[in-house]
């Protein structure tokens, strides 16, 4: 079950030495560079690092197997539907036109477009790592700990440890709801023909947000019987102090954030191009 889940595993590694707050700031840090460039060469680099950091966190691949499968599905989908909505988004990018093949109507090939999905693939490589490494690499109540240590308000750290906690509580209640349905009968397996299992899929939707509703009355009765929210401060049971990995990693982090936006942006745009390398680039 666990490939299902997309929750905390614990491992012993360098990834899981940094505290949660560290990690997050890095992967805000690691976000915007993310979103605002275009720079091909600082793309693979980052992506690359992620590939790395993944690999020595000791996380394997069978561990989120499925949420990997998961995550394929949905980038192939989104670059078919880049195509589909905008086939030469490319060309007006670089401003220029290198014909591979004529298709109908409006739908061509060019080497432009290729490049720019291959660029947005490359964003899919920058972020996917890093989300994952953020989720599976940090435990939810040090995470919320470290969050309130930096001077987040500790409502908003304990929201923050709450959804991580929940993701996996969701997955688990979707499964248990699947397999109930299965037992009545519901065909949910590869055998049943597409149409049926999105179907089957769908009815899955209302009892699982009806079984989220009940969790987080509960969880909410819970706090207020406790106290939740009374005083300004709290402690914190798995707080951890910040030591010389979280320095060392914060500083790498936004030395590399600096380093990445510079060279994305020193030419005047956010776009690499290698078409055209002294001609002017649309914006």
């Amino acid at each position: 079950m666990s490939r299902f889940m997309l929750s905390y595993l614990e491992r012993v590694s360098p990834v899981h030495r940094v505290t949660g707050a560290v990690k997050f700031i890095i992967f805000l840090l690691w976000s915007v560079l993310a979103m605002t460039g275009y720079d091909t060469r600082v793309m693979l680099l980052s992506s690359g690092l992620g590939i790395f950091l993944f690999i020595i966190s000791g996380i394997k691949l069978r561990d989120i197997s499925f949420i990997f499968k998961m995550l394929i599905i949905f980038m192939a989908a989104n670059l078919l539907a880049v195509y589909i909505f905008s086939p030469e988004e490319g060309v007006k990018i670089y401003g220029s036109r290198h014909l591979l093949a004529e298709g109908f109507g409006r739908f061509t090939l060019t080497k432009e477009q290729l490049f720019y999905e291959f660029n947005i693939f490359l964003k899919y490589c920058q972020l996917v790592p890093a989300a994952i490494l953020l989720i599976v690499t940090t435990h939810p109540s040090e995470f919320a700990a470290s969050l309130n240590r930096i001077g987040v308000h500790y409502y908003i750290a304990y929201t923050v440890s709450l959804t991580l906690r929940y993701i996996p509580d969701v997955q688990r209640d979707y499964t248990a709801i699947s397999q109930a349905q299965q037992a009545r009968g519901i065909e949910l397996s590869r055998k049943a023909p597409l149409f049926k299992r999105i179907k089957g899929i769908a009815a899955i939707l209302l009892p699982l947000i009806f079984s989220s509703l009940e969790r987080i009355d509960s969880i909410s009765n819970a706090m207020e019987l406790r106290g939740f929210g009374k005083h300004k401060k709290r402690s914190w049971y798995s707080s951890r102090p910040f030591g010389k990995a979280d320095a060392i990693a914060l500083s790498a982090g936004i030395l590399l954030f600096v380093l990445g936006m510079w060279f994305t942006f020193r030419d005047g745009s956010r776009f690499y191009n290698p078409f055209i390398p002294s001609g002017p680039i649309v914006p």
